[in-house]
């Protein structure tokens, strides 16, 4: 990529918006999940129940089926993809609000189920946000487009889940909840600046368009039901290592939730960095398959630094290590399935494809809380990890018989130049 290129990218109006709006999508995924279940946990819940709470991420699994209505209708008079995100982010705001004044040891089943009306709200902001991000970006700021998505995401998720478990300790749940409320809030100014979107493609002329023809354009190509096994698969075995990460690092190896917060803050942080920049630069050069391919196992090998980690028992090094290897990979990997996912979409129905394509990959992250506590309980910590590392063996597999029945040399990967 040439110098002037990768200069207009990082000042591309388009690239900023993107990445602040990853911002407000990646914000609420902790709240509803590692955040509240650091709340259970220090509140007295068992780990069964702990496991549990992974099931208030369901909507991001079913997201692709009211994702038709914000390809079809257009909510507010600016534009129909900053319409459905600015609506679902002042929805979201009220929903936190009201989370903060519930308490898991008086209420967990209240405030579980408000934490699923929270989910319900990020994943239809969700669908908005992607179908933005597909639409306003043009082809060869994709790779690039990915990369910010990624660290946007990663950010929001270690300010909403590392540094709100430090606010927590500091100030108690409620201050920590309203003060991402807060942050949310800042989202819809962000969403109300952003650039408008081309909609020369228009939109479906009728409702059953929006819901059948997404579908149908899918699943008519060659191979359609692999491309979505291998979507649920590509990042299980990182889903399955992290559904109990907190619960791990503060009652398998002893680190107290201060501890969690603020060394996951930094190093989460540079790892995440490093990983969605590297990943973006790196995407265009290797290709699309390759990528896949190498960051893909990255990814799984890098669990294996918690198997290291539950024998080693209680190491600031070791923790710190672990969590950037983490980061650093699962950045990579991110920015790899995001171009892949964008790739595969018609920008007629982007809303509800990318949501059919994220919600299958959200799959394994939102049913494998009690899988995950189950195996733990039976197994122990260590070889909890090291399942995790094997069961993420199929999608790769399954992406080598994918590189010859599928283009991975679309023009949306191509190098900017």
């Amino acid at each position: 990529m040439k110098k002037t290129r990768l200069m207009s990218l990082f000042t591309s109006p388009r690239i900023f918006a993107v990445m602040l709006l990853s911002f407000s999508s990646g914000l609420p995924l902790a709240l509803t999940g590692s955040t509240l279940q650091a709340w259970y946990t220090v509140a007295g819940a068992n780990l069964m129940t702990i496991g549990i709470l992974s099931m208030v991420g369901q909507p991001y699994v079913y997201k692709f089926l009211w994702a038709p209505v914000m390809d079809r209708f257009t909510p507010l008079k600016i534009g129909r993809r900053r319409a459905w995100v600015f609506l679902t982010q002042l929805l979201l705001v009220i929903a936190l609000c009201v989370m903060a004044f519930l308490n898991p040891k008086h209420m967990p089943w209240l405030l579980a189920t408000v934490a699923l009306g929270v989910a319900f709200f990020a994943a239809s902001q969700d669908v908005a946000i992607d179908a933005y991000r597909t639409d306003v970006l043009q082809i060869d700021e994709r790779g690039f487009g990915a990369s910010v998505t990624n660290l946007g995401y990663r950010i929001a998720m270690l300010v909403s889940g590392a540094l709100s478990l430090i606010l927590a300790a500091e100030i108690g749940w409620r201050s920590t909840y309203l003060i991402m409320a807060g942050l949310m809030m800042l989202g819809m100014v962000v969403t109300l600046r952003s650039p408008q979107p081309s909609e020369k493609l228009g939109v479906p002329n009728t409702f059953t368009e929006a819901v059948v023809e997404p579908f149908r354009d899918f699943m008519t190509q060659k191979n359609a039901m692999m491309l979505l096994v291998f979507m649920i698969t590509y990042k299980i075995a990182d889903v399955f290592a992290l559904s109990l990460n907190t619960t791990f690092l503060i009652r398998g190896v002893g680190f107290s939730l201060i501890d969690v917060g603020s060394i996951t803050k930094v190093v989460g942080l540079v790892g995440a960095l490093l990983g969605s920049v590297i990943g973006g630069v790196m995407l265009p050069r290797l290709g699309l398959y390759r990528s896949l391919m190498v960051f893909g196992f990255l990814q799984i090998v890098s669990n294996l630094s918690f198997a290291i980690l539950a024998i080693v028992g209680k190491n600031y090094a070791f923790m710190s290590a672990s969590i950037f290897l983490d980061y650093f990979c699962g950045g990579l990997s991110s920015v790899a399935i995001i171009v892949f996912l964008m790739s595969l979409c018609n920008k007629r129905y982007t809303a509800t494809q990318y949501a059919l394509f994220s919600a299958v990959t959200a799959i394994g992250r939102v049913f494998i809380g009690p899988i995950a506590a189950a195996t733990v309980e039976h197994v122990g910590w260590f070889q909890f990890y090291i399942w995790s590392f094997l069961i993420g063996l199929p999608s790769l597999m399954i992406l080598w018989w994918l590189k010859h029945r599928v283009d991975f040399t679309a023009e949306q990967v191509a190098e900017a130049s």
